[in-house]
């Protein structure tokens, strides 16, 4: 997987530009439905991820990028990670970048790209 451009509302991955926040699950690259999060809102200031989204769970380590530290976290999906002995990092996106160009293999992502 190729990382090519992050700004701000846009990431480009393998040549195909995204204007939207992005899941990587196994080296596929989809559209992070956060509407099920979206209950949640009013709480965080801003649309979390939450449990009720479909996390990629099927990986060693899942980096979640929170475009420049806006997008909440629930507490729920660290104490999930745990569970399932998932290595969970949460960081900045353009940081969760630059770990996912060193790391990707058992690595699956989840990167907000407007905030």
């Amino acid at each position: 997987m190729h990382f090519e451009a992050f700004s701000f509302g846009s990431i480009r991955i393998d040549g195909v530009t995204y204007q939207h926040d992005v899941v990587i699950d196994r080296g596929q690259v989809r559209k992070r439905k956060k509407k099920p999060s979206k209950a949640f809102r009013e709480a965080f200031g801003h649309t979390p991820l939450s449990m009720a989204e479909a996390i990629p769970w099927n990986c060693r380590r899942l980096v979640i990028g929170t475009g420049t530290g806006a997008l909440p976290v629930m507490d729920e999906v660290k104490q999930e990670a745990d569970r399932r002995k998932v290595e969970l990092l949460v960081v900045p996106t353009k940081e969760a970048i630059a770990r996912l160009k060193e790391q990707e293999n058992g690595t699956n992502a989840i990167l907000h790209i407007t905030c």
